[in-house]
């Protein structure tokens, strides 16, 4: 039985304990309920609207000892994980002990059903974070209060996740009113100072962690730049209880849907297409303003070998122009490959304009929802659904419980790196659950710098479910 497993299995016991989500009277719209394009009938039990601070910046900041006993341990591929240290040999725990990692886990909302959590490194150790992320509460020029992500540097990381896991059926939705995490403004990457939404100092690498482990002979900063690949996750569903910001790779390995934006001009993705909501039609992603929204729903047979030494997912993708796996060629003539973003977003309009996204759980699979002013559609509803296996195609780690899934899709993966292999003996067992924990904002230690305005985080459950 792998590690990995072990850790899922054991965080997924306690779902029955804290699936109850009762209504909770006297909040705003509580018993509210409204009927989505799929059919379900939804009841509001929790909702945050950020009329208070979340009390986030006052916290103190608390030193991550690493190691199993840390509280922000995962797997094997966490920030010290078992993985990176074989694949890389000695040179990755020289890496990493050349910094600290400073968090902090503040809950908050009503009966505390969020946490926020936000890291930073110590390049220069000398026992405090070189940068001051956070979550605060923000007023709007129309006097909206909202929590505003600062996230000031790429080597930091802040994201909203519910304390407890999701129950079995679910809807739940967030509302953006304004977004800085790079992409084109006015048609260009660079405004305000910055380029892509980095501050313009030298040194802005993924360092330490890689897909291929620690990098031989490569110094802090000879190792690739960041500053071309920004990104934000507006919504995305992952397969343990804790999500808290790590190292970019180990995420790749736990997202079971995604909604996220991924601003990035590196010629990797110079054939990705982008999807033109209103007419049907692909147009390359470099030809558009570098806004998107990528709604995906990730793969548990396939996995990405070749980038990736099979560190993460392989994607399907749904969209208005067509359904397509990132594995193969897709459009007219096969002109296309990787992401085929669903639509684009607008941010000049916001905050009087505001994007929501959702993502629901039903009894068959899940749907991925945004709404809002796209480009070339104006003010739509995209809205796209997967059965949790669907043409003998499965959502990675769908199974809550052990007896939602048979063990079929279970593996062996082995990741390679400059010092030796890892092997993954079971990738998805039979036995095996997995909790549904959603994030808001960036979980990356290694990349991604901004600031965006988040409000109204709602979570619904089905009308006739029994109400504790």
């Amino acid at each position: 039985m792998s590690r990995r497993w072990k850790a899922a299995l054991a965080a997924a016991g306690s779902i029955a304990a804290v699936t109850a989500w009762p209504v909770a009277a006297g909040t705003a719209a509580s018993g509210t309920s409204g009927r989505a394009d799929g059919g379900e009938r939804w009841v509001l039990v929790r909702h945050e609207g950020f009329d208070r601070s979340p009390g986030v910046d006052r916290a103190p900041w608390r030193r991550d000892p690493h190691g199993p006993r840390s509280p922000w341990h995962v797997d094997a591929f966490d920030d010290d994980g078992e993985a990176w240290k074989a694949i890389s040999g000695p040179l990755f725990a020289r890496q990493l002990g050349r910094f600290g990692v400073f968090r902090k886990r503040v809950a908050f909302g009503r009966d505390g059903w969020l946490t926020a959590e936000v890291a930073a490194v110590d390049k220069d150790r000398d026992g405090r974070p070189d940068s001051r992320p956070g979550l605060s509460a923000a007023t709007l020029p129309d006097g909206q209060r909202v929590a505003r992500i600062h996230e000031p540097s790429w080597d930091a990381g802040v994201l909203i996740r519910p304390t407890r896991p999701l129950p079995p059926r679910y809807r739940v939705e967030m509302t953006l009113r304004g977004i800085d995490f790079g992409g084109k403004r006015g048609g260009t990457f660079d405004y305000d100072g910055k380029h892509n939404g980095y501050t313009r100092e030298p040194c802005k690498t993924r360092y330490p962690w890689t897909f291929q482990g620690a990098l031989p002979g490569k110094t802090r900063c000879e190792y690739p730049d960041v500053t071309r690949e920004n990104g934000f996750y507006y919504l995305t569903i992952l397969d343990y209880a804790t999500p808290a910001p790590h190292g970019n790779p180990g995420i790749h390995y736990r997202r079971k849907v995604i909604m996220d934006g991924y601003y990035s001009d590196d010629d990797r993705w110079k054939n990705a297409g982008t999807c033109d909501p209103r007419t049907g039609r692909i147009y390359r992603t470099f030809e558009g303003t570098f806004n998107g929204v990528n709604a995906l729903f990730a793969r548990g047979d396939r996995f990405r070998e070749t980038a990736n030494n099979n560190v993460s997912n392989e994607y399907y993708i749904k969209t208005r122009c067509g359904n397509v796996s990132m594995d193969g060629p897709y459009g007219p003539g096969g002109r296309f490959r990787g992401h085929l973003t669903s639509a684009e977003l607008r941010p000049e309009l916001l905050p009087k304009a505001a994007y929501r996204f959702a993502v629901e759980r039903d009894r068959t699979g899940y749907t991925l929802e945004m709404s809002g002013p796209f480009l070339h559609i104006g003010q739509a509803t995209l809205r796209v659904h997967h059965d949790f296996v669907e043409d003998g195609r499965p959502i990675w780690h769908y199974n809550q419980t052990p007896g939602e899934y048979d063990g079929r899709f279970d593996r062996r993966l082995t990741h390679t790196g400059p010092a030796g292999t890892y092997t993954t003996e079971h990738t998805w067992p039979k036995g095996s659950a997995y909790p549904d924990s959603f994030i808001i904002g960036d979980p990356h230690l290694n990349y991604y710098e901004g600031s965006a305005y988040v409000d109204d985080i709602r979570l619904y459950v089905p009308e006739n479910r029994p109400r504790a």
